[in-house]
């Protein structure tokens, strides 16, 4: 049976190591570090996200501000507020809370933040530094999963690694950082995606899975050798008839993947809490590279 990569518990390790640097900061006589999200419309799913992010930051000492637009706001207003945040020296880092409604171009929204506040690690500036093994900010779930292997020592070094899926967000760069030159890292990577044919002849032979699909159950235990390690991003409800309603699943079939691997995230409590403590990571990052804080 696999042993849980229990990113609940290195999360609350990772916010504490941070509460304790903003504690040396206000000892200091510093300012807090300060996050800002800005929420366009009435998502559910954003919504609950965002709030989450909230509270994460008033549990490490941050400054947060959440700003809320509706879903109507122009492209224009939305660029002239992100150019407030860029010139602010109260701000450190912030975080336009995606998707955004048709009227609004993400690219350009995306482009318009400066690359130093960026904690989403979304802009290309950041994105090609990231690729070309440099100092930069890493989008928070990758940097999750990356600090999860790392805190549990799992080796990386010249391991197959399969990734399914290649969003912007999780596959691709995960793709790229399983194949940097560091620890996690130094893999041999194959990514995985729509229209690969035959995914479970490449799940097969893997060291190592790592998938973002969105797929409740996709992943089997028949797909997976003996002893893998099993990382699942995918999170989605799924109608049941409990008192809730739902249950939230993973790509990952558990119950008999575990049977077979050795290392495995549950869902929820593992990726995604991790998620969540790399954004407050990637702020504070910011905040002691500010040329505020010189």
């Amino acid at each position: 049976m696999a042993e849980i990569l229990d990113g609940l518990k290195v999360s609350k390790e990772i916010k504490a190591e941070i509460k304790a640097e903003v504690e040396k900061i206000l000892e200091g006589k510093k300012r807090a570090p300060h996050l800002v999200a800005i929420l366009v419309g009435n998502n559910g799913a954003s919504k609950a996200y965002v709030n989450s992010k909230v509270k994460d930051c008033e549990e490490v000492g941050f400054r947060s501000s959440l700003l809320k637009f509706p879903s109507t706001v122009s492209e224009s207003e939305l660029l002239e507020k992100i150019d407030e945040l860029n010139k602010s020296k109260e701000v450190d880092g912030f975080i336009v809370q995606l998707p955004l409604p048709d009227q609004i171009d993400q690219e350009k929204i995306i482009m318009a933040i400066d690359p130093r506040k960026d904690v989403d690690g979304f802009h290309p500036e950041n994105f090609g530094k990231m690729a070309l093994e440099m100092d930069t900010f890493l989008p928070a779930t990758p940097f999750g999963i990356l600090t999860l292997l790392e805190r549990y020592n799992i080796e990386t070094k010249g391991k197959d690694c399969v990734i399914i899926g290649r969003s912007k967000i999780v596959g691709r760069p995960m793709s790229i950082l399983m194949g940097r030159k560091d620890f996690p890292g130094n893999s041999t990577v194959t990514l995985t995606h729509s229209y690969t044919k035959d995914i479970e002849e490449y799940t097969k032979s893997a060291d190592i899975v790592i998938t973002a699909l969105g797929d409740p159950h996709f992943l089997k235990g028949d797909m997976i050798k003996d002893g893998a390690v099993i990382v699942d991003v995918g999170i989605t409800r799924v109608d049941d008839d409990s008192p809730k309603g739902y249950y939230l699943a993973g790509d990952v079939d558990f119950e008999s993947c575990a049977a077979k691997a050795s290392w495995i995230t549950p869902v929820p409590g593992g990726v995604g809490p991790m998620t969540r403590a790399m954004l407050m990571k990637n702020t504070i990052i910011a905040y002691k590279t500010s040329v505020y804080n010189d």
